[in-house]
């Protein structure tokens, strides 16, 4: 058993971003080396998420909308009364999930017809960083 571990930093020019992360988990496979195993994909941040969908813009349009009427900015969110104003973005980032698991198998992502992977930002202009372990043989 070995494992390979990489991680992808992100600086979003907006708020709010929804960015597909296929092609930088496919290279991170590769360089592992591993054929049959897991690949785990995890967000390093409480106000980011990872998860995996179709690529469809109307899809991610909905999926936002969606997030915004679940979790709406609201000023009057307690957590506000630290200072912070990114409530939303807690709440946001726990609807999404954090981290996704993908099978390897013969050194591919084995995914389902249309299933990508996405970093998802509720709080970004910042730096923030995605973990990549990939575990197998």
């Amino acid at each position: 058993m070995k494992s390979y571990t990489e991680y992808l930093t992100f600086n979003t020019k907006n708020k709010r971003e929804i960015i597909n992360i296929t092609d930088k988990v496919n290279e991170a496979l590769k360089k592992s080396g591993i054929k049959e195993g897991f690949c785990l994909v995890s967000a390093m941040h409480v106000t980011a998420g990872v998860f995996v969908n179709d690529d469809e813009d109307g899809l991610i349009q909905d999926l936002t909308e969606w997030l915004e009427k679940l979790a709406p900015f609201n000023p009057n969110y307690k957590h506000h009364r630290t200072g912070e104003t990114n409530a939303d973005a807690h709440l946001k980032s726990l609807l999404i999930h954090h981290e996704v698991i993908i099978p390897v198998t013969d050194g591919r992502l084995d995914f389902g017809p249309w299933q990508q992977v996405f970093y998802a930002e509720f709080d970004g202009q910042r730096r923030k960083r995605v973990i990549i372990k990939i575990i197998g043989e």
